[in-house]
């Protein structure tokens, strides 16, 4: 596994990852370690803690010893070297000082005195991105400056892919706006470099694979987009949409939510398959060093026995890994594990059936979390306390399955049931899961809940805690939930957390916002208005953990592809009840048509909603994911 920090839930994410594994600062690295292999030994003076990942991440270079200016810091470990202090520097052998710092110049004067003579002073400013990707040019590891992620990026004759976002960043007062994009093939090689001018208004951006093959004459291609944007403000995560669909006769249709942009220890979420389906993982190295044979292994949830797999991944290439290959009597409902030691953002999975694919994604697995015995007994503030929306599709048409699953390392136990409501917040049902161990395989299918006419016309469902046969909580309840049209011809699947909602009182850092600390009471999402031949959906979802106000007051704000509002419609959602959203049965066709290539902001001051969006297409193809907010 990777010694490197990338994520945590306290801290956020880790900046100065972020600056070394940047593809165009890796290439910065090579040619600074083959610089340092050509002067020879290197003496390395590591003020901020630096060298650590940096050994991980650059290539090879010959280090004599590690030094520090912290005496407590006086004999840590620093990458296997014993740190020194840097008073003893001056008796170093080594012809070279690296300073393992950005914006080092205070560090080069302070250090001059104890440098022995002819040594020659190197800093990681070497390795710098070009102040043309900078936001903040006078502090380099300002999160900002890495606004940047990953996506998975396909054109060949069956399938493409669209990224659509929005310009969120000018509600924060960001006035210049570009997307500059580096695409990798299926062996890692760079087969495209381009720019795209967003200016500083609200518009949206689109990004289509077969926009950019046609640009740069490319030949079919699977591999994955990095993009960075710059002269952001607010969020230094690029959020977006995924569409992937079928060039062929197919019908093939999927979405999902953004990449976490983070690398982690474990993914999990991964439905093993049907006996009639593939389960492919799509693995894609993030860096710039290759996946040692071995470093990846998947494991049958709760099972404890992983099997690796045996071969390199080169850097920034993607695999196409068949799950059967290493786990081959794993089906579901059971659920596979990824172990993917901080290599990989979070992955796609692929499920081809019956000539048609989904495409969906795994989520991140915390090594971090240990069991709160606190969650079993909370005061009745806090209500209902942890709840995981989720649609029900109308019945007339589709089957509703619902997966709890396990998304912590040392989680032993779910205790779940499911609660059913109207659009209009009635509970209608409610199904004691139990106290489901880790390597459980309980799919819980919605019409086992549910008799005669109820739903037919859709509803929503909600996970939580339930410790009537005991077990552990620790807040990170998540769920697969897979949606299948009754004549089975196509299919689509979603996954997500727990959270509180929309209650005046708070816990540790819930009810969660897009924006500002808990509680959480406000809602702004993104919903793509889809195209001619797709039609654009969402379900908004009012959970409540305790009592809140009895309707949201939502405003649907419809935007054209310039940012300019062309139309406004509100919406009130009943307090635990759904609403089954399209662009086209909300505004007039004359407004859609200006409005032709925008989006729509789902706008609520008064309380969080919680929304999935979709697509649907002539021929029964649909897709469903969660929403981004921002």
């Amino acid at each position: 596994m990777l010694d490197i920090e990338t994520f945590d839930n306290l801290r956020g994410g880790n900046t100065v990852y972020k600056a070394l594994a940047h593809p165009v600062a890796a290439l910065h690295l090579e040619h600074l370690a083959e610089r340092l292999r050509r002067i020879g030994p290197v003496a390395v003076y590591d003020p901020h803690g630096i060298f650590a990942p940096l050994r991980v991440l650059a290539p090879e270079f010959p280090v004599d010893q590690v030094y520090v200016d912290d005496v407590l810091a006086v004999g840590s470990d620093r990458a296997g070297f014993k740190a020194r202090a840097i008073v003893d520097l001056v008796k170093s052998p080594a012809r070279a000082v690296l300073i393992t710092a950005f914006d080092a110049e205070r560090h080069a004067a302070r250090l001059c005195d104890f440098v022995p003579e002819g040594t020659e002073v190197v800093t990681l400013d070497a390795v710098r991105l070009p102040d043309t990707l900078l936001t903040n040019r006078h502090r380099y590891l300002d999160p900002i400056n890495f606004a940047t992620n990953f996506v998975f990026f396909r054109d060949d004759d069956r399938m493409g892919t669209r990224l659509v976002t929005a310009n969120y960043w000018s509600g924060y007062g960001a006035v210049q706006i570009r997307i500059w994009c580096r695409l990798f093939d299926q062996e890692g090689t760079v087969i495209a470099e381009f720019e795209q001018q967003i200016g500083g208004r609200p518009g949206s951006i689109v990004i289509d694979s077969a926009e950019i093959r046609r640009a740069h004459n490319l030949m079919p291609f699977t591999g994955q987009l990095f993009i960075h944007a710059i002269g952001v403000a607010g969020h230094d995560i690029v959020k977006y949409a995924l569409d992937t669909y079928a060039h062929d006769e197919s019908g093939s249709l999927s979405c999902t939510h953004d990449a976490n942009a983070w690398p982690s220890e474990r993914f999990a979420g991964l439905p093993a398959p049907r006996n009639d389906e593939r389960v492919i993982l799509w693995l894609q190295n993030s860096h710039a060093k290759l996946i040692p044979a071995g470093a990846i292994s998947l494991d049958r949830m709760g099972r404890e026995q992983p099997v690796s797999l045996g071969e390199e991944i080169p850097a920034f290439s993607t695999r196409e890994l068949d799950v059967t290959e290493l786990l081959p009597d794993v089906h579901w409902p059971a659920q596979i594990e990824l172990r993917s030691g901080r290599h990989v953002v979070r992955p796609r999975y692929e499920v081809q059936r019956a000539g048609r694919t989904r495409i969906a994604h795994v989520n991140v697995e915390r090594s971090d979390l240990k069991a709160d015995p606190a969650i079993a007994s909370l005061s009745p503030l806090l209500g209902r306390g942890y709840l995981l929306p989720f649609p029900i599709l109308p019945r007339r048409q589709f089957t509703s399955v619902a997966l709890p699953t396990p998304m912590a390392r040392d989680q032993q136990s779910l205790p779940v049931r499911l609660d059913i409501f109207t659009p209009d917040g009635v509970q209608v049902g409610q199904k004691f899961i139990g106290n489901l161990p880790r390597d459980h395989a309980c799919a819980v299918d919605i019409d086992d809940l549910l008799v005669g006419d109820l739903l037919l016309d859709g509803g929503h469902g909600e996970m939580v805690y339930d410790f009537t046969d005991g077990g552990e909580a620790d807040g990170w309840l998540h769920g697969l939930f897979r949606y299948e049209l009754r004549d089975g011809s196509h299919a689509a699947e979603t996954s997500f957390g727990a959270h509180m909602f929309n209650m005046i009182m708070t816990y540790r850092n819930e009810p969660q916002s897009y924006a500002g600390p808990p509680p959480g009471l406000s809602t702004r999402l993104f919903l793509d208005l889809g195209t001619h031949e797709v039609e654009s959906f969402c379900v908004l979802i009012y959970p409540a953990s305790s009592s809140w106000r009895p309707f949201s007051e939502t405003t649907m704000i419809l935007y054209d592809r310039n940012g300019t509002v062309v139309a406004e419609q509100r919406l009130r959602i009943r307090c635990s009840g759904s609403e089954y959203v399209s662009p086209r049965r909300v505004y007039r066709q004359s407004d859609l048509s200006r409005a032709e290539g925008g989006y729509v902001l789902i706008r609520d001051l008064t309380c969080r909603l919680f929304g999935y969006h979709g697509k649907r297409a002539k021929g029964g193809a649909f897709s469903l994911d969660h929403m981004f907010g921002f």
